[in-house]
């Protein structure tokens, strides 16, 4: 009997933390060697070998910039998907450091999705400018200590720290702009690093911020979607939280990136449970108008409760992610031409698809969102370009 348990006890573990472990181990270096190959470097370990890319094929001396692939140093970490003039004005603002283009590209935006958007990249790619320049050892005088939130002031030549941000909300502190673009990079700052002593302190400052340009424009919801942010930030109470909710749907009930901002306030990891999170994005998918993007919101809730440990090989081909990427996909299908968060989607869509080893339909987000890696799950690496390039890899080599 002792002998027998011994085997059960064995079996179980190795079960549960070897096969696991070796998975992962075989996962990763599938990934590596991808990503390696997608760069132009040797492929090593056990890795696909070339394959048809973009309506032709790779042969196995043909370099993968042959291929309509954008290498990966040149992927866009500011932008989800194409905005041309907002890669325009990102250029303009970085080499002359005047934040004036941007401005006036805001103030010609209507639409509050891909207002948000905008939104989202200028104060991201403010808040990228100024950890670059932080982290190459420039001089910093009069810019501020990590995690404060302000920005340089520099009269110099231009210093590409973001000080273009801060000149806008001096300048023109009516600017409703520049106090949603303010408010957002501060977020973004506070949420990057999240144990600093005075992460709440900036999130403070970002929640005075969204006040302010609430006021400057009452029916707009893009104060409060940041607000969402700093909700979670803060642990804004549930009934609190509800309420600030309301204020956004009042405003704009099918907003998809509204949504994406609250859904992770419900999830385990937060305020919530998988429960809750999945509740929230039914309810948000069943009551979509045709022609909304909100049906892809359950599998943003699977990817908020994705286990750290993979126990079963065929998770990914399961009935639960099986019908959030089919919802997902239906939704990008579905949705009208050029939406602005349409991208989010298909980068999701990527990651699960390529896990499922839905090779060719994974191929298919490539080459709808090429070039851009500035959403979900990439973003939420510590190498958002190399991770990306090594799934695109594998779509592309094994479709």
């Amino acid at each position: 009997m002792e002998v027998l348990l011994f085997l059960v006890a064995i079996t179980a573990i190795f079960g549960v933390v070897v096969m696991p472990a070796l998975r992962r181990r075989k996962e990763r270096q599938e990934l590596e060697a991808a990503a390696r190959r997608t760069a132009g470097g040797p492929a090593q370990g056990p890795g696909p070998g070339p394959g048809p890319a973009f309506g032709g094929r790779a042969g196995d001396d043909e370099p993968y910039h042959d291929t309509g692939l954008v290498p990966v140093d040149q992927l866009d970490l500011r932008l989800p998907g194409p905005d041309p003039e907002l890669v325009t004005t990102l250029e303009e603002v970085r080499r002359t450091q005047n934040w004036r283009p941007a401005g006036h590209l805001l103030a010609m935006t209507d639409d509050n999705e891909l207002r948000w958007q905008r939104v989202q990249s200028l104060a991201g790619a403010a808040a990228m400018e100024l950890a670059h320049w932080r982290a190459s050892g420039q001089p910093t005088e009069d810019a501020p200590a990590p995690g404060d939130g302000r920005l340089s002031l520099s009269k110099e030549a231009p210093r590409h720290d973001a000080g273009w941000l801060r000149r806008w909300r001096q300048e023109e502190p009516a600017d409703v702009g520049g106090a949603q673009v303010y408010a957002q990079f501060l977020v973004w700052q506070a949420m990057s690093d999240t144990g600093s002593a005075d992460h709440r302190i900036v999130l403070e400052e970002a929640r005075t911020v969204a006040g302010e340009a609430a006021r400057l424009a009452p029916d707009d919801p893009i104060p409060y979607i940041t607000e969402l942010f700093i909700a979670r930030g803060l642990s804004y109470r549930r009934p609190d939280f509800e309420a600030l909710w309301a204020k956004v749907t009042q405003r704009d009930r099918q907003h998809m990136g509204a949504h994406l901002a609250a859904l992770p306030y419900f999830a385990e990891k937060w305020h919530g449970s998988r429960q809750d999170a999945e509740g929230f994005a039914r309810s948000a998918a069943g009551a979509a108008p045709a022609g909304s993007l909100l049906p892809a919101l359950p599998l943003f809730a699977v990817y908020e409760h994705l286990p750290e440990v993979q126990l079963s090989s065929g998770m990914y081909q399961g009935a639960v992610i099986g019908d959030a990427i089919e919802a997902a996909q239906y939704a990008v299908n579905n949705v009208r031409p050029g939406h602005p968060v349409e991208a989010h989607v298909r980068h999701l869509l990527l990651c699960f698809l390529v896990r499922a080893e839905r090779y060719a339909e994974a191929a298919e987000q490539v080459r709808a969102v090429d070039g851009y890696v500035g959403a979900i799950p990439w973003v939420d690496g510590q190498h958002p370009a190399q991770e990306y390039a090594a799934y695109r890899a594998l779509a592309i080599t094994r479709q």
